[in-house]
């Protein structure tokens, strides 16, 4: 056996958990810090609900050890696990589940009065958090005369009236609409800032996980770890610019080469099509070396354009005029 680190309210060493011979969990470890918010990821039948029943409490793991804090979980009794839950721990299902007997504010409260509590200090609490989650105007209702949405809502403050160290909650805005969610979101993590509780949260919905302080990632009952690289998303987009800016270059040398002034037969239009830079470069080294030699320059064998008044334009004075219109 050993013992948890010091920094980490809960923590789960190697979790093994099996239903009807199917591995529901397989050597998940993790811990989770003080006043953290933990989002638990992953899809559908992953492990997520398992997982938060081993922590906790309700659910033994086949092998593997559960702390909180200093105590073990998993060497306990039943009733020392109740009463750790009923204590020290909330949470929060996927279906709010009320005692259909009981009103509004009692549901809320029922979790106090259970400690022992006192009924007015229960009562309460249970107001301020149902004001808090807007089901404050239905306090004296019963369950049935409520809204699904609204159930959720008086479940959440049940679980936040007792004021726990941890909160487990179970995909808690599962059967709320996403102006509610966004609503029961805030609620949660801001009660989990200012009254410094520890959330662990099982969730298959990303902007759910982005709420909180780090994400833990199941598939298929074990841990996997999810890297991300936004760099990816830049690269691409860098790409495109890459295969823009080449494409552009492409269809501009047509436009800027000059070949509507070459003649026909000159030949210099395949030329400006298939040379680079160089081959421009020589071009109008050759074209400058015809204007200065004149007549009689060696191997020109054309009449100098500029000299000659009136002559027809040369092939050479095509040439030049391409090679500088490039």
């Amino acid at each position: 056996m050993v013992a948890p680190p010091d920094n980490d309210v809960l923590w789960a060493s190697a979790l093994h958990v099996t239903f009807n011979g199917s591995p529901a969990l397989t050597g998940v470890s993790l811990g989770v810090r003080e006043r953290e918010i933990l989002a638990v990821g992953g899809p559908r039948g992953s492990g997520k609900t398992t997982l938060l029943r081993c922590l906790s409490g309700q659910l033994l793991p086949r092998n593997g050890e559960v702390w909180f804090n200093s105590a073990p979980l998993h060497t306990m009794g039943p009733m020392a696990r109740e009463r750790l839950r009923r204590h020290r721990f909330g949470w929060i299902e996927p279906e709010p589940r009320l005692v259909p007997e009981l009103t509004v504010w009692e549901n809320a409260a029922l979790g106090l009065m259970l400690r022992g509590g006192l009924r007015r200090s229960a009562r309460t609490a249970a107001h301020e958090w149902l004001e808090r989650l807007d089901v404050g105007g239905c306090a004296r209702k019963r369950p049935g005369a409520l809204t699904q949405a609204e159930r959720q809502r008086v479940a959440i403050a049940r679980a936040l009236a007792c004021a726990p160290s941890v909160l487990f909650a179970d995909e808690p805005t599962a059967p709320l609409h996403r102006a509610d969610r966004a609503h029961v979101l805030r609620t949660l993590t801001t009660a989990a800032r200012s009254h410094g509780i520890t959330v662990v949260l099982a969730t298959h919905d990303a902007d759910v996980a982005a709420l909180a302080d780090r994400t833990v990632t199941l598939l298929d009952g074990r841990r996997v770890h999810t890297v991300r690289l936004p760099e990816d998303d830049l690269g691409a987009a860098g790409t495109e610019l890459m295969d823009t800016s080449v494409d552009s270059g492409i269809a501009d040398i047509p436009a800027t080469s000059g070949t509507a002034d070459v003649p026909a037969d000159s030949g210099t239009a395949d030329t400006a099509a298939g040379t680079g830079t160089a081959d421009t470069a020589e071009a109008a080294d050759t074209a400058g070396d015809t204007a200065t030699t004149g007549p009689s320059g060696a191997g020109t064998g054309t009449p100098d354009a500029a000299t000659t008044p009136g002559a027809p334009d040369s092939d050479t004075e095509g040439r030049a005029a391409c090679s500088l219109s490039v």
